[in-house]
C-alpha cells in the first residue's frame, strides 16, 4: 500500500472560555475540577504518499520537559525525521491546528517544519491577522510570514495530482478539507467540519461552529460521499477511533 496514514496523538486538554488548553489525563483529573469546560483530544496525521511526507494540522505545538516538541517525537516513533516533512496542509489557523506549525520554547521560536511547504487557504490567513479571537495567535503567523515557504490556495482546487482541496467554510469562514487519491487508496481529512466520527451518527448544531448548519449538512455529504467512495477519514478530535471507513446501514451512518 503506498498510501500510509500515522495518528500523532498530542494529548487530551480540557478548554475554558479563557480558550488556555490545559492537559487533561482522567487518571489523575477530574472533570468536576474543570467546571465549564470543553474536553478535546488532538491529533494530526502524517501521511507517507509515495516518498512523501505530509502533515494535516500541526496541533498545539506543546513540548516535553527537555524541550522537545511532542509532535516530532511522535513523528520519530513512527520512523520518520520531522526534517522530511515536505508539505503541512492546514485546514485552518485555530491554535489547537497552528500551534505545531512552529516550535516555541523558552522565549525561542524556529520553524516545526524547516523545509516544508505550509498550504492556507488565503482568506484564513487574512482572517487570523484581523480577526479580535483569541483561538488565533498572530505571532506565529507573523514568525511563519518571515520565515516559512508558505503557499496560499484559493476556493477549491488541486494541489498535485493525488491532493485536492475544498473550501467548507462553516466551522470558520475559510475552513478546508481535503482528500488525497493516489489511485489506490482514498485519505480525507475534514479538520473541525468532521472533527470526530460520533458526530456522523448524531445530527446536531455545534455553537462552536461559525455556521452550525452549514457544518452539519456538510458532516452528512461528506459521510455519504465517504461511504459511496471508500475515503479513509482523519478524525482529528476523536476520542475513540482517529481513523475509519463510513458505511450507511438502513437510514444511518457507521462507523467501521
Amino acid at each position: 500500500m503506498s498510501l500510509q496514514v500515522y495518528t500523532l496523538h498530542e494529548g487530551s486538554y480540557s478548554v475554558d472560555i479563557t480558550k488556555k488548553f490545559i492537559p487533561f489525563d482522567p487518571a489523575i483529573h477530574s472533570a468536576k475540577d474543570r467546571p465549564a469546560s470543553l474536553f478535546i483530544h488532538v491529533q494530526p496525521f502524517l501521511v507517507k504518499l509515495n516518498d512523501s511526507l505530509i502533515l494535516f494540522d500541526t496541533g498545539l505545538g506543546y513540548s516535553n520537559e527537555q524541550g522537545q516538541l511532542h509532535l516530532h517525537e511522535n513523528i520519530k516513533k513512527a520512523g520518520f525525521n520531522p526534517e522530511d516533512v515536505e508539505l503541512v496542509l492546514m485546514s485552518h489557523l485555530h491554535f489547537d491546528h497552528s500551534g505545531g506549525m512552529v516550535h516555541d520554547f523558552n522565549g525561542k521560536m524556529e520553524l516545526s517544519f524547516p523545509n516544508a511547504t505550509y498550504v492556507i487557504q488565503r482568506g484564513e490567513w487574512e482572517t487570523a491577522f484581523s480577526s479580535s479571537s483569541s483561538s488565533y495567535h498572530t505571532e506565529i503567523f507573523e514568525f511563519l510570514q518571515r520565515n516559512a515557504q508558505i503557499k496560499f490556495i484559493e476556493g477549491s482546487g488541486k494541489l498535485t495530482e493525488e491532493i485536492s482541496y475544498e473550501l467548507t467554510g462553516a466551522h470558520c469562514p475559510y475552513h478546508q478539507v481535503f482528500l488525497i487519491n493516489d489511485g489506490e487508496d482514498k485519505v480525507f481529512f475534514g479538520g473541525d467540519v468532521l472533527p470526530e466520527p460520533e458526530e456522523l451518527i448524531r445530527k446536531f448544531i455545534a455553537k462552536y461552529d461559525f455556521d452550525g448548519r452549514k457544518a452539519m449538512e456538510l458532516r452528512d455529504e461528506f459521510g455519504e460521499r465517504a461511504a459511496a467512495e471508500n475515503w479513509k477519514c482523519l478524525f482529528y478530535h476523536s476520542k475513540s477511533k482517529s481513523q475509519a471507513f463510513v458505511e450507511i446501514d438502513e437510514d444511518r451512518f457507521k462507523i467501521v
